[in-house]
């Protein structure tokens, strides 16, 4: 339908978004009784709907089934607004699922919440009466968490975007040097406080597993310089 002859309708969000890109499939039918089917993409989702970009746009009001073209499933929703430039010009419009659904969006939705939630549930745990290691251990392993939620939604998205997502290997690998680094200084300061004895479960495999570490880190320094 022709942009002025839409009727207009401010796009009206029931919680928070999260960015990702979706290729949905969308089917409804015009007043005029004729079916268009078209591929769009879900920007912007949560567990009620979200933004679609796409060619064509059904007016609001219309219903509309949408089919996740990675996964299959299918879900009605409703169109409830449009969201505009400046210039008026149409960016999108914003659905509404008619049964909420924490699935229908795919992994990378559910990531994305999941980290959001993590970042939270930290913030809520600083204000309780926890020792401060535990808090500590908390932050670091939700921040590893969400590097690594993030690197998989960025393999999804180069996926979709046709881009080479094996880059994001490299990133991972640095991403567990870091940690594993983090991890060490931490077991050396509890070392030195000897809160690590002979006797601490699994110090035995841990002191094997930094001696083949050491072992290939020397090797790789002499290929350096040779």
């Amino acid at each position: 339908m022709p942009e002025d002859e839409r009727p207009t309708q401010t796009e009206k969000r029931r919680g928070v978004r999260f960015p990702v890109v979706v290729p949905v499939e969308a089917k409804w039918q015009e007043a005029s009784g004729k079916n268009i089917k078209e591929v769009a993409n879900a920007i912007e989702v949560n567990a009620q709907g979200g933004l679609l970009e796409m060619k064509v746009y059904p007016s609001v009001g219309s219903h509309l089934d949408l089919t996740n073209l990675l996964s299959g499933e299918s879900f009605r929703a409703r169109v409830v607004g449009t969201r505009r430039s400046t210039e008026g010009r149409v960016l999108g419009v914003a659905v509404e699922l008619l049964i909420p659904s924490e699935t229908f969006w795919g992994v990378n939705f559910r990531l994305k919440k999941t980290s959001a939630e993590l970042v939270r549930l930290n913030r809520a745990m600083q204000s309780g009466n926890l020792d401060p290691r535990i808090l500590r251990e908390f932050r670091d392993a939700v921040d590893y968490v969400r590097k690594t939620a993030w690197a998989a939604e960025e393999w999804q998205e180069r996926q979709l975007r046709h881009r080479d997502p094996h880059t994001i290997l490299a990133l991972i690998t640095s991403e567990r040097i870091r940690r594993a680094t983090q991890l060490s200084n931490a077991i050396s300061a509890d070392l030195a406080a000897q809160e690590v004895t002979s006797e601490t479960t699994g110090i035995e495999d841990f002191f094997r597993a930094a001696e083949r570490v050491d072992t290939l880190h020397v090797d790789l320094l002499t290929n350096r310089k040779s």
